[in-house]
């Protein structure tokens, strides 16, 4: 990646990561002395063009901040600059930690929905959201991120599409997503909701809810359509009945992102920041 793409705006300094479909490069500001995060890619690849527009509607504190978009003319390239996230991720502090504690669990838990919230009242399905997406800033606060997989309506406070396209992380996609084109539509926003459930089940248990030894990809979407998982005895009475309605395998009955948040154990330590008018 060049420099003289960035006009002197950004100096590189080292390779974050390496993907399929694109590079992520840490860099400074050149006017302000700030990191931030640059990723490149061809600009024929729908999943960062996505990403792109995603980002481009959101504006939140606990949502990965787009800086800017630059397109090197003559090259097909196309250079997302975010804001950077400098203490890693949350399945990195997980791995490390272990379980987080329902104090701590909660606190980022609040942090992941009030980023959901705000997603879905700008008209934006996440459809990938698991620890490894889940940033952490120089403050340890939390950053919803990697919006490739996510999906858009035509507008902001639109009803909730129905998608038909399975994706994202099958150990934390919804039933109805991975069974999606055989058993019908699904609600993006329930199954964001889902995917929340299973990042709150492991950041508490240390563990997947509906992974285990010897379970083959059909056992565990059996366990999922079913419910089956277990509840720890460390686990609060109110993180207990908070994951059932979480992990609801019928989206008609699950919990709902405002239901989530007048939920009491939820409410513990709540600081304000979740309004109606958020």
């Amino acid at each position: 990646m060049p420099e003289r793409h960035f006009s002197g705006k950004y100096k590189l300094t080292k390779l974050l990561n390496t993907g399929t479909y694109a590079n992520v490069h840490h860099a400074r500001d050149t006017r302000t002395g700030e990191s931030v995060a640059i990723k490149s890619f061809e600009s024929s690849d729908n999943l960062n063009v996505v990403e792109i527009q995603a980002m481009s509607r959101l504006d939140h504190q606990h949502v990965t901040k787009l800086v800017e978009v630059i397109a090197a003319a003559g090259t097909g390239q196309v250079f997302v600059i975010t804001e950077y996230a400098r203490c890693g991720d949350l399945f990195g502090m997980i791995s490390k930690r272990g379980p987080l504690g329902e104090d701590l669990s909660r606190h980022y838990f609040q942090q992941l929905i009030s980023a959901v919230k705000h997603c879905h009242s700008r008209g934006v399905y996440h459809r990938d959201i698991k620890p490894e997406n889940l940033l952490l800033d120089e403050k340890w606060s939390l950053k919803l991120s990697d919006f490739g997989l996510s999906a858009i309506t035509e507008g902001p406070d639109q009803p909730g599409p129905v998608l038909t396209d399975p994706c994202g992380t099958v150990e934390y996609a919804a039933p109805e997503v991975i069974m999606a084109g055989r058993e019908g539509g699904y609600d993006g926003a329930k199954a964001d909701v889902w995917s929340c459930g299973v990042v709150l089940y492991v950041m508490n248990a240390g563990f997947l809810p509906f992974d285990g030894d010897n379970v083959n990809l059909e056992e565990m979407v059996g366990k999922m359509k079913r419910g089956e998982f277990r509840l720890l005895k460390k686990m609060s009475t109110g993180l207990k009945w908070l994951l059932l309605r979480l992990l609801d395998p019928n989206s008609d009955t699950r919990i709902g992102v405002q239901e989530i948040i007048q939920d009491g154990w939820f409410r513990q330590g709540y600081d304000g920041e979740l309004s109606e008018e958020e």
